[in-house]
């Protein structure tokens, strides 16, 4: 019998399938149906014919999870409840990069708690995707006119990986002739930064120099500098001297930056930094015990090309109208594969988009009015300690002091504790208290209270300016009508509606995107992220007012290594690529403890995503590619060339299960087995880890290492292209060499690798998300998720197969959960592409399958198990609508040009226009099937101009008069 959770009451047992039944779309009846069209009697039955009997356990059956029986949603939500109530979520005056904020609720109730945002895709089909484009577009401006720099990215993970990116891109735009490999970072960075920059610079063969900048450079031969601003330590210092010392070393100048100190204080780029790096936390996202948080990185004309990560454009649809979109996208790890610079696929699109219609809000002035009552709240507590005879370090300062004190700094700490504030012990004798939005004079009397001491009042300052004249900065940002339109609630709400309505999610139409996993994110499991107990809680406070968090933590670890058959889990990383990055540092570490550092090849297949391949790279290690057959598998011949003569240098293969083929490989054990003989470690890439849930652990056939990724067989959303959580699972061997963090021990072994995000637990404000799902499924409902989502991608290639080809299959011609369909000899014989079929998509109301992806000119489609058999038809008839279309091009019933695929999507300006030029009628390009009169989705634009956006680069808002006519 599975084991008991203690915390559950007998008396609320409910049966174990309630939420299940829920979460999986096909009922019984659709499962018959579905069924009798694949050719199989039970799902049982499918998948015993479709998995591979190697990697299954003894009983070549399904794999037995010892999890807690399944639990309905409000005793789920009771328990969480439960847990919650063990955190105190005090007032926190740490700072160290994270800070109390408001969350204006209608930013809250409309995006952060709105489906139409949270479940929404990466933007990679931009027709459907204007509304998060254009709010993303909104978060380049704000970054831009704030750092005063020509560009900015569509967010990056955290505000210390940003950093370590900045590091990399000085390195590869660094002119210097000389080899340089040192980064100079000053000693008044947060800890957590100069943390992560050590972890990404060591594979990489970067000196890391820390030293006192105020004293000048020190003489090493650098490519760049980073500085922050304000320091650390609150001290805001001139950086100038720094940048100017930089480049006249030919070094790249880095500025870590305070969003809100910005508004008050000269940016980045006019005292002349190269990029800025920072976290847009405070502009109303919650700390959520480390995340997640939207970093930003700025750069200055001339290195947008270098950016890591995305960046939103501006381009023209096919009517000559502006529309936007993701540019530059040969930056892209899947075409630079091991040349890539970056392994960052991803962004923290829900969290930028929040952080960017924070200033929307708010407006210019309202920012700095948060921000001068920031500062004034700081410069009161500064004054009064001064005048009772406490030494500040700094005179000059934002919202952060250091204060040193008479005995112990614990004491002081402990007393404001007491009185329900959190303050930082610096050291022995040094307190730390940073003022933010929610600090209010109670709390500014309380810190004082702690202190203790009496005010001398004849020697007491005024206390409300403490910046430096020559760095003050007038209100010249935020100058675009978005920032300065929608002050009242009514206009704002309107806008983010407009917004919303203008792009294709979940919350409409199923995303059949293969190796993303789109499936339900149930409102019971995202309901309690924004319960102030989890949602406010410090990543740095102490782990016993974190209790309910850690116990959460605790759990989620657990779960999942007992599903994946791991012996330990990592919840730090918070992405798939920093996942992917943690475990093959961790094969590194294990390699270099057995005195084994000449192992450094990485085989990856051919067919890989290319995270794979850029990761490996970051990892310090060389890549070496491994052929596929014909049928899409590892070509095991050339993998024992590759084993030959890697024989002493080889480090790991990197292979996804099922394959990126979204097929059931039948030598996975071979693989393995040919690996470890060889003395090279397996990693599996998690990002099909849904066909395998309840029926097989990667951990015990054969694999080391995998990450996981919670932002899809978890359930946690994608929210628009991030947030995502992608832990990293390893055996027992491997355990010793996860992360951990400067910040808290109890975060990974004291012997691991270093930290990979900011916060010790990553983006653990999304991690009850995934505790839900789990605790509400149990092990029956997630292997019938596996079973059915088995089932919907057979079912759906099954009905397809007479109208395109299904290019890979496994045994008995089966697939895993998804599967490609081949549009290559259609696009051969009529010209229509694949890129076509996903336009025309958008006329039916359907987001397109993944284009081009793993093989050119094909599509890939997982449905899911959430999908129920009336959309998988929906789907199915609008392809094969699609063929019949294709069909009439090829017979010269279309013009081949001018057809309803080639110009898809029809928008309503563009079908009611008085002038219609088109051969075929208006409602074949509107209505391709009598069911859209009745409920119809418009694409905002038509198809629009790649190649323009790119050569005509345009990353922030356009004026309105771009818009007319």
């Amino acid at each position: 019998m599975p084991e008991q959770p203690t915390y559950e009451n007998p008396s609320d047992r409910v049966p174990a399938r309630q939420f299940a039944d829920r979460h999986i779309g096909p009922d019984p009846a659709d499962l018959a149906e579905m069924l009798k069209v694949v050719g199989y009697e039970s799902t049982t039955a499918l998948m015993t014919a479709a998995v591979p009997h190697n990697i299954l356990n003894e009983n070549k059956g399904p794999a037995p999870l010892r999890l807690p029986d399944a639990a309905s949603e409000s005793t789920a939500l009771a328990e969480l409840r439960d847990l919650a109530e063990r955190n105190q979520a005090l007032t926190t005056m740490i700072g160290q990069g994270y800070y109390n904020t408001v969350t204006p609720p209608v930013i809250k109730r409309n995006i952060l708690e709105n489906p139409a945002w949270y479940t929404a895709y990466t933007p990679y089909q931009p027709e459907i995707s204007q509304g998060r484009l254009e709010a993303l577009l909104n978060f380049q401006t704000m970054v831009c006119d704030l750092t005063g720099l020509a560009v900015s990215g569509a967010s990056l993970l955290d505000e210390a990986t940003a950093a370590a990116e900045a590091m990399t891109l000085a390195r590869r735009a660094s002119k210097k002739k000389s080899a340089a490999s040192a980064f100079i970072v000053d000693s008044d960075v947060f800890p957590q930064t100069l943390s992560v920059l050590r972890t990404r610079a060591e594979p990489l063969g970067i000196d890391i120099v820390v030293a006192d900048l105020s004293n000048g450079l020190p003489e090493v031969d650098a490519f760049g500098v980073l500085t922050q601003y304000p320091a650390a330590s609150g001290a805001v210092r001139d950086p100038r001297p720094v940048i100017e010392a930089a480049h006249e070393q030919g070094a790249m100048a880095v500025v870590a930056a305070d969003i809100l100190a910005l508004t008050m204080l000269r940016s980045p780029g006019e005292l002349g930094a190269d990029i800025a790096v920072g976290s847009t936390q405070r502009f109303g996202v919650p700390m959520g015990f480390g995340g997640p948080h939207a970093g930003y990185m700025a750069v200055r004309e001339g290195l947008q090309r270098q950016l890591p990560g995305r960046l939103v454009g501006v381009s023209v649809d096919n009517a000559g109208k502006p529309a936007y979109r993701l540019a530059l996208q040969t930056r892209e790890q899947h075409i630079r594969r091991e040349k890539a610079t970056s392994n960052i696929c991803t962004a923290q699109v829900l969290l930028a988009v929040m952080a960017g219609m924070y200033a929307v809000y708010h407006g210019p002035d309202g920012l700095r009015a948060i921000a001068e009552e920031v500062h004034a709240q700081t410069a009161q507590i500064s004054a009064k300690l001064r005048a009772r005879g406490f030494t500040v370090l700094h005179r000059e300062f934002f919202d952060t002091l250091r204060v040193q004190v008479r005995g112990d700094a614990q004491a002081v700490v402990e007393a404001a504790r007491e009185r329900g504030i959190n303050l930082l012990r610096v050291d022995d004798s040094t307190v730390g208290i940073t003022c933010d939005e929610v600090t209010t004079q109670k709390h500014v009397d309380g810190v004082l209270s702690a202190f203790g001491g009496r005010e001398d009042t004849e020697g007491s300052e005024s206390g409300r300016d403490a910046l430096p004249s020559a760095l003050r900065r007038g209100v010249d940002y935020l100058d675009h009508p978005v920032f300065n339109t929608h002050r009242s609630e009514t206009s704002l709400l309107r806008y983010m509606r407009q917004l919303s309505d203008k792009d294709l999610a979940l919350d409409r139409t199923m995303i059949p995107l293969g190796s993303c996993t789109m499936k339900l994110n149930a409102t019971a499991e995202m309901e309690s992220i924004t319960w102030p107990q989890f949602a406010d809680l410090h990543p740095f406070a102490p782990l016993e007012q974190a209790s309910g968090m850690v116990s959460l933590v605790r759990d989620l670890e657990k779960w999942l290594a007992e599903v994946t058959g791991y012996d330990a889990v990592s919840l730090q990383p918070n992405a798939g690529s920093q996942g992917e990055l943690s475990g093959l540092l961790a094969i590194r570490g294990y390699h270099r403890g057995r005195g084994q550092e000449q192992r450094d090849v990485c085989l990856i297949p051919s067919s890989a995503h290319g995270t794979n391949a850029a990761s490996a790279i970051m990892a310090g290690m060389r890549v070496s590619v491994v052929s596929c057959d014909e049928n899409g598998n590892i070509d095991l011949a050339d993998l024992r060339a590759k084993l030959d003569k890697h024989s002493d240098d080889l480090a790991a293969i990197m292979v996804t299960y099922p394959s990126t083929h979204g097929v059931y490989e039948d030598t996975i054990t071979d693989v393995c087995r040919l690996v470890h003989e060889a003395g090279g470690q397996v990693y599996v890439d998690g990002a099909n880890l849904n066909a395998l849930l309840g029926w097989a652990k990667p951990g015990e056939f054969g694999a080391d290492v995998s990450h996981l990724n919670l932002h899809k067989t978890f359930c946690i959303p994608h929210g628009g292209g991030g947030p995502g959580v992608g832990p990293v699972g390893v055996r027992a061997h491997l355990a010793g060499y996860l992360p951990n963090h400067p910040g808290q021990p109890e975060a990974g072994p004291y012997t691991g690798v270093g930290p990979v995000s900011s916060a010790p637990f990553g983006s653990a404000g999304i991690l009850p998300i995934s505790w839900a799902y789990m605790r509400m499924m149990g092990a029956e409902g997630l292997r019938s998720a596996t079973e059915t989502a088995v089932l919907s991608a057979n079912y759906v290639a099954k009905r397809l197969e007479p109208y395109y080809p299904v290019l890979y299959t496994g045994s008995g011609g089966l697939v895993a959960h998804e599967c490609i369909i081949d549009i290559r000899d259609l696009a051969k014989r009529t010209g229509i592409t694949n890129e076509d079929v996903a336009k025309r998509l958008i006329d039916f109301g359907i987001h397109a399958p993944t284009m081009s992806f793993p093989v050119a000119g094909t599509l890939m489609v997982e449905p899911t198990e959430s999908e129920d058999l009336a959309e998988l038809d929906r789907f199915i008839d609008a392809m094969v609508a699609i063929r019949a279309e294709i069909d009439r091009v090829a017979d010269g019933s279309y013009d081949a040009e001018d057809n309803p695929l080639k110009n898809a999507p029809h928008t309503a300006e563009a079908l009611t226009a008085d002038d219609w030029k088109h051969d075929y009628p208006r409602s074949e390009g509107g209505y391709p099937v009598a069911s859209l009169r009745f409920n119809k989705y418009w694409s905002p634009v038509g198809r629009i101009d790649q190649a323009y956006g790119d050569r005509n680069l345009v990353c922030a808002c356009p004026p309105p008069e771009a818009f007319e006519g």
